[in-house]
């Protein structure tokens, strides 16, 4: 039977004010938090996650599973003091420390070791994924004690949130689909109404209304939510856009809307509660 344990490299290593990150992003406010990798092994891979929360917090009683956008491979990895990653600009990862209230911490999965550095989205909804995912839960419950779980996925990780939830619908209590690819594009199909209505858990959809992403529309969205019935929270507002269209700092990556937006979820995590729109 598989068993999920923490990496002896990283067990108890939180490197907190001092963490930064690749691409010499010291300024990152992210890093005013305690950082730490947790690396579940299983036979013949490993999964590597980040770890955050805010300093001196000792009790937790929720925790936010995030998965990165495309490739959804982002390279997790101490070096000396430091946690480096080679994607820190996705929408959930820059801004994961709107989460952080009290008894909160996120965790960003990695790609699996064996799946590194294609990630197919198809992979994503095997059996196989699902124990992936369930060890990086094993493990940070062996640390941290029992949580509340929410999974969370922006972009293609919304591929990747939505069928771990599908899996482990006694671990996952929700998930939220933000900027949810949901049409065909080079690297798979993309999630379908099909796909969430097999989720058992509550479903919460977040998508910005001009999201300029040609395979992220808001049509097929709020299209996708009424087929469900699911609830989907939209989003309006940006600032100082930039860059393509499907990149992270657009609205596809809610740019200038990240607090208001992660507090929209973090409420109904919270109370269960489908919140309102999020305008500026």
């Amino acid at each position: 039977m598989r068993q999920a344990f923490l990496t002896p490299l990283v067990l108890g290593a939180a490197l907190a004010c001092s963490s930064h990150f690749a691409h010499a992003q010291d300024k990152d406010p992210n890093a005013a938090f305690v950082n730490e990798l947790i690396v579940a092994q299983v036979p013949g891979r490993s999964i590597t996650a980040l770890v955050t929360h805010a300093p001196g917090a000792t009790r937790f009683t929720h925790a936010v599973a995030i998965f990165p956008g495309s490739p959804g491979y982002i390279n997790l990895r101490a070096e000396g003091a430091a946690i480096r990653s080679d994607q820190n600009g996705g929408f959930l990862m820059r801004a994961r420390r709107f989460f952080l209230e009290d008894g909160f911490l996120t965790v960003v999965l990695d790609a699996p070791s064996d799946q590194q550095p294609n990630f197919p989205p198809a992979f994503r909804e095997t059996p196989r994924y699902g124990e992936d995912v369930k060890a990086v839960i094993e493990a940070v419950t062996k640390k941290f004690g029992p949580l509340d779980w929410t999974f969370v996925g922006y972009s293609e990780g919304s591929v990747s949130a939505a069928h771990a939830a599908r899996m482990l619908a006694s671990d996952a209590k929700r998930v939220a689909l933000t900027a949810s690819i949901v049409a065909s594009n080079p690297r798979g199909r993309g999630l379908s109404a099909s796909d969430v209505s097999q989720i058992g858990v509550p479903v919460l959809w977040v998508h910005h209304r001009n999201d300029p992403c040609q395979y992220t529309p808001y049509r097929t969205v709020r299209s996708y939510a009424g087929q469900t019935r699911t609830p989907l929270v939209t989003v309006a507002g940006a600032e100082y856009a930039r860059g393509k269209p499907c990149m992270a700092f657009t609205e596809h990556g809610f740019v200038g809307m990240e607090a208001k937006t992660i507090k929209a979820i973090v409420s109904w995590i919270r109370s269960g509660v489908v919140p309102g729109d999020v305008t500026e």
